[in-house]
């Protein structure tokens, strides 16, 4: 008897500890309710937009910043208290993705999210400034950063160990290769996302460069001038920046030789005047353009820094974003009163009769105007051929803004041959087909919670992706009024 009461009092001095305990132990934090979209319709942009299998009177179901759930109503019971929202005549699409942009302040972040852009590839250069990243509320921001070249603006260059090696003092130089391979180990550590590769790159480092970056799972961004297109198309870069730029692929080699010693100089603006000057139908650049669509790097055109030079723009300061953006923040605004680019004269001609100066501003005007139209009839022979694009703004620099000019691109994409679900894709999934960055561009399990709910259907007007009646940003429903309201 005297050991089974020890035994007794032991197993209930222990159960009594390990329950007390328990309760003395803090409360699990209680999760969300899930939030439920009901009743809409999920337009469809996978295949690069060539696919139409909308999926109407949709249940979509978040939770955790992820999409967790989507099908027919019929099909998804919608949670116990969930947060619904009703989509019912409305259409859902992706978050859009701005795949080469400044984000220098909170008025660009607001702008962006306002318009719809969940995703900015965020450059820091002398255009566009450093990537404001205290901002708060924010688009996701993927780094972009420079490799292969001196750079006063790489991401590395507060770095004591890199502070020497990759200041220009002047001249923009490439690096050893040995320097090349430690700048690009260290700016994927940084969580670098994309590599842009720039003018002076030549071409065996343009090659190696590639191929590393894609062994550290980084994205390479393409605008080449010393090395010839096609041996970094061939190398496998993932995307081609700039109409104006890719162009180059097409002139010949006599003109691509001296390049590689001057690529900012005389031998570049022979080679620019070259293309300019091609003939839409030229055998050389047709051969060019199928070229492009038969390999693997994506055209992200920023046709948004020629809006403004083409007929049919509009006055984009006019947009209620307008107000939160500055213009001295701007490389080459355009007039916040005009909406139309002005065209600086040289400090002399301010001794020179008004008559004469608005003439020289007005020849200038033209000649910007009539080198954009050439390079457009030059693009639309290569869409002819049918390569994969993506969407860019550019922004901000030369009359493109913030959140504004990734419409404008949408709208540039339709106006040059895709249609409003393909220009759609552009900005959403061929981002994950490309980049295989499969958290973002669709609305589908597994996939990031930003989401667009718009009020009339996308693939009918492009115009139709600015009706944004609900944003949600990582699974958060963002009040929109309030992005107007920036705080000073």
């Amino acid at each position: 008897m005297g050991l089974a009461r020890i035994f007794l009092l032991w197993f209930g001095g222990t159960v009594f500890s390990s329950v007390l305990a328990w309760s003395q132990a803090p409360t699990p934090p209680v999760p969300p309710p899930p939030l439920v979209l009901a009743g809409g319709t999920i337009i469809d942009v996978t295949d690069w937009g060539r696919s139409a299998k909308d999926q109407q009177d949709a249940i979509v179901i978040v939770q955790n910043g992820r999409i967790t759930d989507v099908g027919p109503r019929a099909s998804i019971p919608i949670p116990k208290g969930a947060r619904v929202i009703d989509c019912t005549g409305k259409f859902i699409v992706p978050g859009l993705i701005d795949g080469f942009a400044g984000m220098s302040s909170q008025g660009e972040a607001n702008a962006n999210l306002y318009m719809g852009v969940t995703t900015v590839v965020a450059s820091s250069d002398d255009r566009r400034g450093h990537v404001d990243l205290a901002a708060n509320p924010t688009p996701h921001i993927y780094l972009l950063d420079s490799v292969g070249s001196k750079d006063d603006w790489s991401l590395l260059i507060g770095h004591p160990e890199w502070t020497q090696k990759l200041g220009e003092n002047g001249h923009a130089v490439e690096l050893s290769p040995e320097d090349t391979a430690r700048q690009l180990a260290d700016t994927a550590k940084l969580g670098t996302r994309v590599v842009w590769l720039g003018h002076n790159l030549t071409a065996a480092n343009t090659q190696w460069i590639i191929a590393r970056a894609h062994q550290l799972g980084l994205v390479a961004y393409g605008e080449f001038v010393s090395t010839p297109y096609k041996v970094g198309i061939e190398a496998g870069v993932d995307a081609l920046l700039h109409m104006g730029r890719y162009e180059l692929g097409v002139i010949p080699d006599e003109l691509q030789a001296p390049l590689v010693e001057d690529p900012e100089g005389s031998a570049a603006t022979t080679a620019y005047d070259y293309i300019e000057h091609l003939p839409p139908g030229d055998t050389h650049l047709r051969e060019y353009a199928h070229f492009l669509a038969w390999h693997h790097g994506a055209l992200m055109p920023t046709f948004s820094l020629y809006y403004l030079r083409l007929p049919g723009h509009r006055n984009l300061w006019t947009d209620p974003v307008g107000k939160l953006l500055d213009p001295s923040h701007m490389f080459n605004p355009s007039d916040p009163t005009t909406g139309e680019m002005i065209y600086p004269l040289p400090n002399w001609a301010r001794h020179l009769p008004g008559m004469t100066t608005r003439w020289m501003e007005t020849n200038l005007q033209k000649k910007a105007d009539l080198s954009a139209m050439r390079l457009w009839r030059i693009d639309q022979t290569i869409f002819a051929a049918y390569p994969h694009y993506l969407a860019a703004s550019g922004a901000p620099v030369f009359g493109t803004m913030a959140g504004i000019s990734m419409h404008t691109e949408l709208e540039m994409m339709v106006r040059v041959g895709l249609s409003a679900r393909e220009a759609l894709a552009t900005a959403t999934n061929n981002y994950a087909i490309q980049f295989n960055w499969n958290e973002l561009g669709l609305v589908a399990p597994g996939r990031r919670a930003d989401i667009l709910v718009v009020d009339a259907d996308p693939t009918m007007s492009i115009w139709n992706v600015r009706r944004i009646s609900t944003l949600i940003v990582d699974g958060n429903v963002i009040d929109r009024e309030a992005l107007l309201n920036l705080k000073k």
